[in-house]
């Protein structure tokens, strides 16, 4: 059975995969009852579409494979604290967990302009059951932004 942190390391591949073909430093793993639905990285770039987050992305490919957009029971993994869009399309899909590895801060760090609104806000303000663990394999996930500013890439989303 795969753990937490193993499905986390399935989204970090992702997104190195990700920064390897021009994209920026995200990716987000979706899985339910301890298996897979799908692992995708951030296609901002190769989409023209600055609403292909990671998260996003897996969210929409993890409604065709299961042929519903009720995502009640999955869980996702996301390799950075989602921003509120990301957060508010995991609520409205019924993702029943959240957990990321790297914080707002830490995006901040290697120059995205995130907004400041924790998922705990988020969560707190809009009355959102979805539960949240942050931290996960957060150092993993941090070294993975930095090497992708060591690229020189632009802080883009």
């Amino acid at each position: 059975m795969m753990t937490d942190a193993d499905f986390m390391r399935l989204a970090i591949t992702k997104a190195y995969e990700g920064i390897e073909q021009g994209q920026t430093p995200f990716g987000a793993c979706i899985a339910r009852g301890g298996e897979v639905i799908t692992c995708v990285h951030n296609s901002v770039w190769a989409n023209t579409d600055i609403t292909a987050h990671a998260e996003i992305a897996a969210i929409r490919d993890a409604c065709v494979r299961l042929g519903t957009v009720d995502l009640q029971g999955c869980v996702i993994y996301s390799t950075c604290e989602p921003c509120p869009m990301c957060f508010s399309a995991c609520h409205w899909a019924g993702i029943s967990h959240i957990f990321y590895g790297a914080q707002i801060e830490d995006a901040q760090g290697v120059g995205f302009s995130e907004l400041t609104v924790s998922n705990a806000d988020l969560r707190r303000l809009g009355g959102s059951p979805v539960e949240l663990t942050g931290g996960l394999l957060r150092e993993e996930c941090a070294e993975m932004m930095r090497y992708w500013q060591e690229q020189g890439k632009s802080p883009v989303y």
